[in-house]
């Protein structure tokens, strides 16, 4: 358990620096209100990360 919840910080940290790198603050703000609504299950919050998503691969 403890080496899954290791790498899972891991590849969260590295998608974070991903998308900071390539899209700057709203990349970040996409996977802070995905993985909020994962966590939360709050439909809200995955269609908000979902809309910005589209509008920075729109961009792109």
């Amino acid at each position: 358990m403890v080496v899954f919840q290791l790498l899972s910080a891991v590849l969260v940290l590295s998608l974070d620096q991903l998308f900071r790198s390539r899209y700057g603050a709203l990349g970040a703000l996409c996977l802070l209100l995905l993985g909020v609504g994962l966590r939360a299950r709050s439909t809200a919050c995955l269609s908000a990360g979902a809309i910005v998503f589209l509008v920075l691969m729109a961009q792109a």
